[in-house]
């Protein structure tokens, strides 16, 4: 799995029958300290994200499939979890959602 943010919404009105009905969302790779790392992806969202957020992302076909619960998806990305908060014992926290609790806290 990988951290990423979810940088914009990606609509394809003509697509594989298998991906009909399904979220396709642009994500930005990022570090543990929000940063952007690596180049952008195209995921299906298994996780009802939306744009701003922070998700778990998985880049292989199988589990990405699995994600989103449709066989024989042409699928290789997905969303399968949103972010709340990152605690690093190293440094600060990540805080994912406008919505998070401080470390230590409670939503």
């Amino acid at each position: 799995m990988q951290l990423a943010r979810v940088t914009g919404t990606v609509v394809a009105t003509q697509k594989h029958e298998k991906l009909l009905g399904a979220k396709l969302l642009l994500v930005q790779p990022v570090d543990a300290e929000g940063r952007a790392s690596g180049v952008p992806l195209l995921a299906v969202d298994a996780a009802q994200a939306g744009v701003g957020e922070h998700v778990l992302v998985v880049q292989e076909g199988r589990a990405a499939v699995a994600a989103i619960r449709r066989p024989a998806a042409p699928a290789d990305t997905a969303i399968v979890g949103i972010v709340d908060r990152v605690d690093r014992v190293d440094g600060e926290p990540l805080a994912a959602r406008a919505d998070a609790a401080p470390s230590g806290g409670t939503r």
